[in-house]
């Protein structure tokens, strides 16, 4: 299956509904629903052209999202490998008690971290309090639609919940949750997914 594909199965099993934001083509409008074949959903129930932003294309998909809908999950198509578990994980925190917005998985930062200017090293980054974080990301619909109405672009929708002071709590991620950026992480993930 495609990695696409693969991701919309993990988040079925949490959600009532997938809509899938697929980058536009060349004349349709951001937001712009499909009609397309299911083929072409990649088992998404609604499929939604994309934004110039990554930011704008979560609104696009939002917008799909039926108004009743109280948790909204996040999750980036590029993270093929992420488990049911952790989407469970990342909905129960902010279905429970926990009193969170919002929650997303994270990994300690391992790796010494340095900032540069271009190849100059200027100083060594205290990672104790670091985490990288990844998708799938849950949110409460209410709050994560304020936080976009009121924000502007991010690298992921926790920081616009950030940012007007939302609640935002983490669950341990998974190492085999890997993005696929590069093509030797392709290589990587074949081999993690086995035979």
């Amino acid at each position: 299956s495609t990695v696409v594909a693969r991701s919309i199965a993990a988040a079925r099993s949490v959600a009532a509904g997938v809509v899938v934001v697929l980058p536009a083509g060349p004349s349709p409008a951001a937001g712009s629903r499909t009609a397309d074949p299911p083929d072409l959903r990649f088992g998404a129930d609604i499929r939604v052209d994309g934004g110039p932003s990554r930011a704008a294309s979560v609104r696009a998909g939002l917008a799909a999202v039926p108004d009743d809908a109280t948790v909204v999950v996040i999750h980036d198509a590029a993270r093929p490998l992420a488990a049911p578990d952790l989407f469970q994980a990342v909905v129960a925190a902010v279905t429970g008690r926990s009193g969170a917005e919002g929650c997303i998985p994270v990994l300690p930062v391992t790796d010494t971290l340095k900032r540069v200017a271009g190849t100059e090293v200027l100083s060594t980054v205290d990672r104790s309090d670091l985490v990288a974080a990844q998708t799938p990301q849950a949110f409460r619909a209410a709050v994560l639609r304020r936080a976009h109405r009121e924000g502007g672009d991010a690298t992921d929708d926790a920081a616009l919940l950030e940012s007007i002071g939302a609640t935002v709590r983490t669950v341990p991620g998974d190492p085999r949750n890997l993005k696929l950026t590069v093509p030797h992480d392709l290589v990587l993930a074949e081999i993690l997914v086995g035979p």
